[in-house]
């Protein structure tokens, strides 16, 4: 179960409350889950029940209890506590990692793209700027992706706000000369794009697009090896899970927020808990392949699969060797 997956399932208990009479409120668009803080309880939590308690006329603890009630067989999650004046914590199942992984390799590069903004057109106005160009462009991948209709030009259009900067893919290569627009938030200054094309771990582009073929490369040696990827047993692996879980919510919001910076940074966070995973992904020494590195490995799979998308939606390729 995703996060998008668990924030879905709370919104139909709601809804489910809703229509049976247990609480008397609107039911809200959406649902914010958000992985919980250190010291919390459980692996995310929701902050619904106090957000809809004053129209219901309830205390949020009364709230939380009867979302809770029809949460408590729903797939994908294992428990369910309310603490404080009314969160809801939730830890999911052991193999929900493994359904993610699934999720992800079933959809491929669309994973994370949704219907959100279905009913949703956005008009921006014309740009010439190089910044401003790049950055349009951008938003209109990452608002399709969402299922919004994107159109340029006509009356009440979007503007654009961008510091000014130039697409210097004459010096730097489009890859990198997009990353140093794409990177930094468009209200701040583009990155220097001169240490984008040295090939080391402070690069952020670097990172990202080596993360990625180091996921081909451990495919190959895992064709070798007789190892394949398979989803047979849980990988032990909260950190990457978790990111690669986080995945639909960052598009949707870089969408909502017109801000592909906050891609950009997602997928550094992707590959950096890939690398500091990788190496046991396949058997060292006389280690025997099993089931655990076979499904290791359809984790790396998966996270070379949302690296890959996640780069696409930013217009920058994402090569098998480096």
């Amino acid at each position: 179960m995703t996060p998008a997956d668990l924030s879905l399932t709370v919104l139909h208990a709601v809804r489910r409350a809703v229509d049976d009479g247990a609480l008397r409120v609107e039911v809200p668009p959406r649902v914010k889950v958000e992985r919980a803080r250190p010291g919390g309880s459980g692996e995310y939590a929701s902050n619904v029940a106090l957000t809809l308690a004053r129209s219901a006329g309830r205390s949020a603890r009364d709230v939380a209890a009867i979302i809770e009630e029809r949460l408590r067989d729903a797939p994908g999650i294992r428990g369910v506590e309310i603490t404080g004046p009314g969160f809801l914590n939730f830890t999911l199942r052991s193999d929900a990692g493994s359904d993610l992984v699934r999720a992800i390799l079933a959809a491929g590069s669309s994973y994370g793209h949704g219907t959100a903004l279905a009913d949703t057109t956005v008009r921006f106005a014309e740009v010439t700027e190089s910044r401003g160009v790049v950055v349009a462009e951008t938003l209109g991948r990452l608002l399709r992706s969402q299922g919004a209709e994107v159109l340029v030009g006509g009356r009440d259009c979007e503007r654009v706000y961008v510091v000014p900067g130039e697409f210097d893919e004459a010096r730097l290569g489009r890859d990198a000369a997009l990353w140093a627009l794409l990177r930094a938030a468009p209200h701040d200054r583009p990155l220097d794009g001169a240490p984008l094309l040295a090939q080391h771990e402070r690069n952020s582009l670097f990172r990202v697009r080596y993360a990625y073929s180091r996921v081909q490369r451990l495919l190959v040696n895992g064709e070798q090896l007789g190892v394949g990827p398979s989803c047979e047993t849980p990988v032990d692996a909260p950190e990457l899970l978790g990111v690669l879980g986080d995945h639909p919510v960052v598009l949707l919001a870089a969408a909502r927020h017109r801000a592909p910076d906050r891609v950009a940074r997602h997928l550094e966070a992707i590959a950096d808990a890939l690398l500091a995973f990788q190496h046991t992904v396949l058997p060292l020494g006389d280690e025997k392949p099993s089931a655990a590195h076979r499904s290791r490995l359809a984790l790396a799979e998966a996270a070379g699969t949302v690296l890959a998308g996640g780069l696409s939606v930013l217009g920058i390729s994402a090569p098998d060797r480096i």
